[in-house]
């Protein structure tokens, strides 16, 4: 499956919205937005082949790059998503392939956007692994801490589809490639340079993959990565309910930025009010820098220190919600990675969220994970439509 990027630049009558997050999209305010693209289309992929993975991610191109600036962890995987909605797995006529895994599609997301992104798993040493990889290469993902398992299949997940787009899964994985990435086989130098560190929680349900997780967590806060953390809750991959919600808050206070859903919050909290304030910052520790809470397409609430509120999102027409709230985190963070002090400035961070909230909102609109996550371009005519 070949997904095609270009490079387009981007101008909000002021410097490129790479390095700036958009200004306020109000309808009082003139907006200028002009692009240009190069043409030109990903870097061209490697072979690949049994022969010349042997366990390892291959090799880089050669070619001079800056270290990415996101780095992102956890499992990839297959999505099977029902052409139909409505029906049971069992009643579905057929499936469309789709690659997905949480961490991964923020990883492609941020790339999409125009970021510098990489990603950290184990995949199968199999036909979907390879797959998988190619995948990540097309979309211009930095590959080189992915791991190949010769005797563990990659992860499947058979996703029922209701009518409204919501999801229910099914895994294959028992074990899955995913949860044997052992603490050695990690690439530390790549995870340091980063800017943040990005993952999930389901990498800390079983070992060795959870002990390679709790590491590659310590060597990016004690390099002075920022942690972002989306628990991304799968209750039917975890032994128990208590069992999960031990595991996700064993290491939340070691986060800088917590993506959370209203349902994650009355799990966590044990059945609280989601939309209480007071509810979620329970959940706000000391040194967390950024809590958001993600409304589907109500939009999102953001929680600091110093301030919070709410930031509405785009209406559309639902297909499939699949990855929308990792769309929303490659949104936000590759906003982050570009400047820090977004942190601190209410106005700006909520101009941020506004592109975040957009990005998560034409990702419902197509089916699977990342076939579906939008382009700089699309969010931005997204933007102005909502404004004109």
């Amino acid at each position: 499956m070949a997904l095609q990027a270009t490079t387009s630049t981007f101008s909000f009558s002021a410097p490129t919205f790479r390095s700036t997050p958009p200004h306020a999209l109000t309808s009082k305010r003139r907006l200028s937005i002009t692009a240009s693209s190069s043409g030109l289309s990903s870097p061209p992929l490697l072979s690949l082949s049994r022969s010349n993975l042997k366990g390892r991610a291959f090799a880089s191109d050669g070619s001079t790059q800056e270290s990415p600036s996101v780095v992102c962890f956890g499992e990839m995987l297959i999505d099977f998503v029902p052409t139909t909605s409505g029906l049971s797995l069992a009643q579905a006529p057929a499936f469309k392939k789709a690659p997905g895994g949480a961490p991964a599609n923020v990883a492609v997301g941020i790339a999409r956007l125009g970021g510098s992104s990489a990603f950290i798993g184990k995949v199968g040493e199999d036909e979907f692994g390879y797959m998988l990889a190619n995948i990540l290469k097309d979309n211009n993902v930095n590959n080189e801490g992915m791991r190949f398992d010769p005797g563990a299949r990659t992860a499947l997940a058979f996703v029922t589809l209701t009518n409204e787009g919501e999801r229910e899964f099914m895994f294959y994985r028992n074990p899955s490639a995913d949860m044997l990435l052992e603490e050695s086989e990690l690439d530390l130098d790549l995870i340091k340079k980063a800017k943040i560190f990005h993952y999930g929680s389901i990498s800390l349900i079983t070992e060795p993959c959870k002990s390679a997780h709790i590491a590659a967590a310590k060597a990016a806060k004690e390099a002075g990565v920022i942690l972002s953390y989306d628990p991304n809750l799968r209750l039917p991959l975890w032994p128990s309910a208590d069992n999960a919600r031990d595991e996700i808050l064993s290491v939340w206070d070691t986060a800088d930025i917590i993506k959370i859903s209203e349902e994650e919050i009355e799990f966590l909290t044990k059945g609280e009010d989601p939309y209480d304030d007071s509810v979620v910052r329970k959940l706000f520790h000391p040194k967390l820098k950024l809590l958001l809470v993600t409304e589907g397409p109500e939009g999102c609430r953001y929680y600091t220190k110093d301030f919070s509120g709410r930031v509405h999102g785009l209406k559309v027409e639902v297909v499939d919600t699949t990855g929308a709230g990792d769309a929303f985190v490659a949104g936000i963070l590759s906003q982050l990675a570009c400047d820090l002090s977004l942190l601190q400035d209410e106005e700006r961070l909520r101009e941020a969220l506004m592109f975040a909230n957009a990005c998560g909102a034409l990702t419902v609109k197509e089916r699977g994970a990342i076939p579906a996550l939008p382009t700089k371009e699309a969010v931005l005519e997204a933007l102005l439509k909502a404004v004109v």
